[in-house]
C-alpha cells in the first residue's frame, strides 16, 4: 500500500513538472523589490538543463537587473534535488559561492564553462522534454520561479550559453 502510494505521488509530480510552460529564450520570470525608480527588476531567460546523466545535473540561465537598485541571488531550490548551489568560474577555477550580485542595469549569465547552477542527489533523473522548478531567492526581490526545460544532454542553446 505504502509503495502504491509513493509511486501515485511520484506520477502525480512528473505529470505535475510535465505540464508546466517551459521558459525559453522567448519567455521570462520577473519580480519586483523596492520602491520609485531605485528598484530592482529582475527577469530571468534562456533557462534550460541538459539533460542529467548521473545523479546530479547543472543549470543554465540568465538574470536581468533592468531596475536602479543591485540584488543578490542568495540561494536556489527546486523540489528535484537534494541541495542545489551556485558556482562561479573565473580564471578557469570553478567554486561555489553563498551569493551572486545582480548589478542595476545588468545581467548575469549561467552558461556552460562559466556560472551554473549544480542540483546535487537527483530525487529523480529528469528527461529531455520535462521541466523542472527552480525558486531562484533573491535578497531585495524575494523568490522567482521559473520552469526550467529538460534539453539534450548535448544542447547547446543559440543564445550562445
Amino acid at each position: 500500500m505504502r509503495a502504491c502510494a509513493a509511486g501515485a505521488a511520484a506520477l502525480t509530480g512528473a505529470l505535475l513538472l510535465t505540464g508546466c510552460g517551459s521558459s525559453g529564450p522567448d519567455s521570462a520570470s520577473a519580480a519586483e523589490a523596492g520602491s520609485g525608480s531605485g528598484k530592482a527588476v529582475l527577469s530571468v531567460s534562456s533557462a534550460y538543463m541538459p539533460q542529467p546523466v548521473s545523479d546530479m545535473a547543472a543549470g543554465f540561465l540568465t538574470i536581468a537587473n533592468d531596475g536602479g537598485t543591485k540584488d543578490e541571488l542568495t540561494s536556489v531550490t527546486s523540489d528535484i534535488a537534494g541541495s542545489v548551489t551556485v558556482h562561479e568560474t573565473a580564471g578557469g577555477s570553478m567554486r561555489e559561492v553563498a551569493a551572486l550580485p545582480v548589478p542595476a542595469h545588468g545581467r548575469v549569465v549561467f552558461a556552460s564553462g562559466g556560472n551554473h547552477l549544480m542540483f546535487d542527489r537527483l530525487k529523480r533523473k529528469p528527461k529531455q522534454g520535462e521541466n523542472v522548478t527552480v525558486a531562484l531567492h533573491f535578497a531585495r526581490s524575494g523568490t522567482v520561479e521559473v520552469r526550467m526545460p529538460v534539453k539534450a544532454a548535448t544542447y547547446n542553446p543559440a543564445t550562445g550559453h
